[in-house]
């Protein structure tokens, strides 16, 4: 880090990542889950649920942006992703430059993935691929999906989200999930890794789930090339 500055949003933001960076995020391997259900929680401005569905893959994003009109919320993809790459001007040093060549790189990454989204979103709003919802609560049957993935919420706004949030969630992303969950990133916005996180595993297997925690070919944030992996 570079002395007090650390990279931060204000807010949660409504932004996206390709399918690629799920790929290496989430250390996903598209073609296995072909005629599987998987669920993007929250789905934000990703273009993973669109891809996903063109890969013979059921996939639902929900989020709780997802009942505003199309056209405001094109906006607000444009807006956030101003806010979001504004954060970077100082900091940068904070991030591993590999995937991305740069700033630029990332906001070209940022906006091909909401120009992915939106475009779907507009022609599939209100046919149940996006739903409104937000964690600890979902709509859906217990094991509704194979595999549900969850990232850039948990963990990174833990000065918005308490310990009781963190516990409510993980315990619903596994009751809606018949296989596994994905959870990334396990650290804060200043780098730091959640100081919690034993606890949430202790909770986690004291309810029956065997956890582990995975390496992924994908760093940005320095120190943040680990997943939660949750069987279910």
């Amino acid at each position: 880090m570079n002395g007090t500055e650390t990279y931060a949003i204000d807010d949660v933001a409504f932004i996206g990542r390709t399918v690629t960076e799920y790929e290496h995020m989430f250390d996903l391997d598209l073609s296995a889950w072909e005629g599987e259900s998987v669920l993007d929680c929250p789905g934000g401005a990703c273009a993973f649920v669109s891809e996903a569905n063109t890969r013979g893959i059921e996939a639902v994003g929900v989020d709780l942006m997802y009942d505003v009109p199309p056209d405001e919320l094109r906006q607000k993809c444009e807006e956030d992703i101003d806010r979001a790459i504004a954060g970077f001007d100082g900091v940068e040093d904070q991030f591993v430059w590999e995937f991305y060549d740069d700033v630029a790189d990332v906001r070209a990454h940022w906006s091909q993935a909401y120009q992915a989204f939106i475009d779907d979103y507009e022609d599939r709003f209100d046919t149940g691929r996006y739903l409104p919802a937000k964690l600890p609560d979902l709509p859906f049957e217990d094991d509704s999906f194979s595999l549900v993935l969850s990232a850039h919420l948990m963990f990174l706004y833990m000065d918005k989200l308490d310990h009781e949030f963190h516990e409510r969630s993980l315990l619903e992303l596994a009751r809606v999930a018949s296989d596994e969950v994905r959870v990334y990133p396990l650290e804060r916005f200043d780098g730091h890794r959640y100081p919690r996180l034993d606890e949430l595993l202790d909770m986690l297997a004291e309810e029956g789930y065997e956890t582990e925690i995975r390496s992924v070919p994908f760093e940005f944030q320095r120190g943040a090339d680990e997943l939660l992996r949750i069987e279910v």
